[in-house]
């Protein structure tokens, strides 16, 4: 596993279908809305007839399935589908999703968004019982529980695997007879279940992707259940009662589509409330309010509205440029902001611009948008971000695994604004952020996962603690 963060990534995004006659090619359009989830491969794996095949490579959803015929030859009346962008292990073709398994006595496809805080240890213990892995993604671990079980049906198997493995977790899972989807005991992932008119059952990580292919919303996976859906209909179990909301409160400030509905909260409107709220607590004299696209555009117009400041669109984003993270390294995601984003001299020159973006991670393309409405001309710029400071890294299926590229971590709220050389900078608080979000659950946090600024994280860190323990010393540079 590699413990090195290069920016903010979410990890995968899934998308299932139960019973239509083109489930891949509904799959395919399911995978396309959920696009922005993972960039790295995609797979499908498809069951005609009790038959299951797959398909699956690197590199965008179109590339990977730019000839149709690839498409074409999965046939079957269901099919799971899987987005990636890495957290645990590496870029090859091995560690794309969904996993096929087939055995002497039944085969099963296998697709999974989160990270396993317990995985190294378990995939040690699971290799001196004579496992042999064939990927280094700690998804795969999954499967050789299942088939590790003395359990009698597939479903008790799963549910003893659920309770092993920890962390955060949103499994779909395609068998010769059944779709089954399975979410953590804290759903720090999102899971939804729609269905099409013609009958056929959806699992999906966003409701976006619901929309897209005209299915219908029926409810959220809840955490510590089991969702199985056969040609009979769907039927919800449980693997564990022992469950707390602790939904990510970075799929609201940043990684969901701003059409996604989670937990009941339009993803755009918890956004712009934020910037609302934002405008609140950190007002500031300025003649607009520009968003960073795309992300931010929601918290800026909020932003706008409740301060009274028009809002201008003082940057334009180059739509057809893959979002900077994708870069390996420091100087090629420099080049990517350049490429990615420009400012209308046009707008802000001469300006006093309110610069709305909805998290600090690194603190370079802050400084490089800065830069950007600098030199088109704009007098002053106030960065104002919408969500608290990014102090504590994630371990349950984000790419935060050490604080030492976290320029919060080190860095007061002054200094930072200084090293992005801005002429005013503030953060959104973190009950500002909850009230914005807006869930009610009986949970700490409203029922959000805030580790990200704050350090409490709802589960314990297992396999990660000495990792966290040694992150805490380590001192940022600034690049």
């Amino acid at each position: 596993m590699s413990y090195e963060v290069k920016s903010l990534n979410e990890e995968c995004g899934v998308f299932g279908i139960w019973g239509h006659p083109d489930a891949a090619r509904v799959t395919y359009f399911g995978l396309h809305s959920l696009q922005h989830r993972g960039q790295e491969g995609a797979g499908i794996v498809s069951n005609h007839e009790g038959k299951l095949n797959g398909y699956r490579g690197l590199g965008l959803l179109s590339e990977v399935f730019k000839d149709d015929r690839s498409l074409t030859a999965l046939n079957g009346e269901s099919a799971i589908g899987h987005v990636r962008y890495a957290t645990a292990g590496n870029g090859s073709v091995d560690n794309i999703q969904p996993f096929l398994f087939k055995f002497y006595d039944s085969s099963c496809g296998l697709a999974h968004n989160g990270n396993l805080t317990n995985a190294k240890s378990l995939r040690k213990e699971l290799e001196k019982d004579g496992a042999i892995f064939h990927s280094n993604s700690d998804t795969e671990i999954l499967m050789h529980l299942i088939r590790r079980s003395k359990k009698e049906t597939f479903i008790e198997q799963l549910k003893e695997g659920l309770r092993t493995v920890k962390g955060g977790f949103a499994y779909l899972l395609m068998t010769e007879t059944a779709m089954i989807a399975a979410l953590d005991p804290n759903a720090f992932r999102p899971l939804s279940i729609g269905q099409m008119k013609n009958g056929a059952y959806v699992i999906a990580s966003e409701t976006c992707a619901l929309e897209v292919i005209g299915a219908s919303f029926i409810r959220d996976v809840g955490p510590g259940e089991v969702i199985i859906i056969d040609d009979n209909g769907y039927k919800v179990e449980t693997y564990t009662d022992d469950t707390q909301y602790s939904i990510c409160s970075m799929e609201y400030i940043y990684f969901a589509r701003p059409d996604s509905n989670i937990a009941g909260v339009n993803v755009h409107t918890a956004r712009k409330n934020m910037g609302k709220r934002l405008a609140i607590e950190a007002p500031v004299e300025a003649d607009m309010v520009v968003g960073v696209p795309n992300s931010s555009l929601s918290a800026a117009s909020g932003y706008a509205e409740a301060s009274g400041i028009p809002y201008e669109m003082g940057l334009v984003k180059n739509q057809y440029i893959a979002r900077t993270f994708i870069q390996p390294t420091q100087e090629l995601r420099e080049q990517g902001v350049r490429m990615k984003l420009s400012a209308v001299r046009g707008v802000v020159e001469g300006k006093r611009v309110v610069m709305v973006d909805d998290s600090i991670v690194r603190g370079t393309t802050s400084r490089r948008i800065v830069q950007l409405l600098k030199d088109a001309g704009a007098k002053e710029v106030h960065v104002r971000i919408a969500s608290p400071p990014l102090k504590f890294p994630c371990f349950y299926g984000i790419d935060i695994q050490t604080r030492k590229e976290l320029i919060a971590a080190n860095h007061s709220v002054s200094e930072i604004e200084q090293l992005i050389t801005a002429d005013s900078l503030s953060f959104l608080s973190e009950q500002g952020l909850i009230d914005a979000i807006g869930l009610n659950y009986d949970a700490p946090y409203s029922g959000l996962c805030m580790a990200y600024f704050n350090g409490d994280y709802p589960t314990p860190l297992y396999d990660y603690e000495t990792t966290y323990r040694k992150s805490l010393k380590d001192k940022i540079s600034f690049v």
